[in-house]
């Protein structure tokens, strides 16, 4: 691991992950990339007038000191840490940084959210983790503990998500992680028998990496929804961590269909991974 992305808005959440990514950049010798979205309008950066070209200015050079103080940190002391600034605050803004500096992780603090604000507005965390072709990170409290001993990766054992199960177990090894996976078997039209839910994992190892011994790391949960199901297990596991894969959709597909790694981000008390399909 050698660059994280850690997006800043100034409120506390975001710290909590700009301290986690010096657990994270201390451990492995990282750079921490400080990423700030300055919300600025078109209107007012492309405009020739004197006076609105003179307030953009005043307005980035705000942005810049506070970026600056808000850096001021004792825990970053002795770290690598390389503040960018972008004028637009546009979420797939983030994964393009990523690509550009060949970050391998991003980590971003999230409250959480519910209800019908979750539907129409979703968080700034969500926008990202969609976007994102690297993974994310999601985290909701200071970092007491960020050693991540037992890991749950949430899986439905398809093709899909040969790729994202390579990738959680690349990143967790990295993090001297035990990866535990976990199927769900909901009581509707995907309910699977145990004969059934074993030959599909089966099959998914032998295709993903021809790993069989990973049985054994298989946990099978009957529950009403994935999310619950997911969350329960992690309970009973002693999980510091979930991994989920997500499909990133955006617009009415997000709409309509939902995400589950999203849900789980939103809801989860533990940190959450999300791992690209």
């Amino acid at each position: 691991m050698k660059k994280i992305i850690v997006p800043i808005d100034f409120s506390e959440h975001s710290e909590y992950a700009l301290e986690t990514a010096a657990v994270f950049a201390r451990k492995h010798n990282a750079e921490i990339l400080a990423l700030h979205m300055l919300e600025l309008s078109n209107a007012l950066i492309s405009s020739a007038e004197n006076t609105q070209q003179a307030e953009t200015v005043f307005y980035l050079k705000l942005a810049e000191q506070k970026f600056q103080d808000f850096l001021e940190k004792e825990y970053l002391n002795d770290l690598k840490v390389t503040p960018i600034v972008k004028h637009f605050k546009v979420f797939s803004e983030v994964n393009e940084v990523a690509k550009e500096h060949e970050a391998d992780l991003i980590i971003m603090g999230s409250h959480g959210v519910s209800g019908l604000k979750e539907v129409l507005v979703g968080s700034n965390t969500e926008k990202v983790v969609r976007h994102s072709n690297i993974p994310v990170l999601v985290v909701k409290h200071n970092p007491i503990l960020m050693d991540f001993e037992n890991v749950v990766f949430a899986c439905d054992f398809s093709e899909d998500a040969i790729k994202p199960y390579l990738n959680a177990g690349k990143m967790f090894e990295v993090l001297g992680a035990k990866m535990h996976l976990v199927y769900v078997n909901l009581p509707d039209n995907r309910f699977r028998s145990s004969t059934e839910i074993e030959k599909r994992v089966a099959d998914f190892l032998k295709a993903a990496d021809g790993n069989i011994d990973n049985m054994k790391n298989v946990t099978y949960v009957n529950d009403y929804t994935i999310e619950q199901g997911v969350l329960n297990v992690s309970n009973i596991l002693g999980a510091d961590l979930i991994a989920v894969a997500t499909h990133g959709r955006k617009g009415l597909a997000h709409f309509f269909e939902g995400s589950i790694s999203e849900d789980i981000a939103n809801h989860s008390t533990l940190p959450v991974m999300t791992f690209k399909i």
